[in-house]
């Protein structure tokens, strides 16, 4: 099939230009009556490619907004807002991935394109290793913490989770006492395991 010159056209689609006065295809869409949403654009309206242009002339992304969100839309640093999850305060706990556990950055990238394991694997993996049983895999992986862990990096460890997760850290919210308790549930099991040098 031949590649189309115009980016966004649907040949052959059927539909007629829904403009009132156009009788040609509407092979191009636009959003739609009922307004963009988180779930999508809504329903889509279809015109051919001089009305398309027409109603991309006066459409108004910013229409509805106050002055300050346009201006926040605006900035170059628009969407830099959110925090990656290998970046985040909760990183290395419960399943989630930090930053440091890669050697090389491209580590990471490589292992999101794979899919990272899910945690049941690596804590069956640890157990298959034979030095850790089922809960002493499970306290590794709450703690972040792979099969080369030794007293001393579980110390550092258990350290920079309390820190993080105590309300004293945390302006009194209470929010991470669960994470807290695991933690500190998963570092009693692990510093009397034989399993770590």
């Amino acid at each position: 099939m031949a590649q189309s010159r115009f980016h966004g056209r649907f040949e052959d689609s059927g539909r007629e230009c829904e403009h009132p006065t156009c009788t040609e295809a509407g092979e191009f869409r636009a959003p739609g009556y009922r307004g963009s949403s988180f779930d999508g654009p809504g329903e889509y309206r279809w015109f051919c490619l001089d009305h398309v242009r027409e109603f991309n002339s006066g459409y108004d992304w910013f229409e509805g907004m106050s002055a300050e969100e346009i201006l926040t839309a605006q900035s170059p640093s628009s969407g830099w807002q959110t925090e990656s999850p290998a970046f985040r305060a909760t990183a290395g706990v419960d399943g989630m991935p930090r930053w440091a556990d890669f050697h090389d950055p491209l580590d990471a990238i490589g292992a999101r394109a794979n899919g990272i394991k899910s945690r049941a694997r690596r804590e069956a993996e640890m157990a298959m290793d034979g030095r850790f049983n089922r809960d002493e895999a499970q306290a590794l992986e709450t703690m972040g913490l792979g099969l080369d862990t030794d007293r001393r990096r579980l110390r550092r460890r258990y350290s920079e989770l309390v820190r993080r997760y105590h309300p004293d850290r945390n302006g009194g919210d209470r929010k991470y006492e669960k994470r807290l308790t695991r933690v500190v549930e998963a570092y009693q099991l692990l510093r009397k395991s034989n399993a770590i040098g």
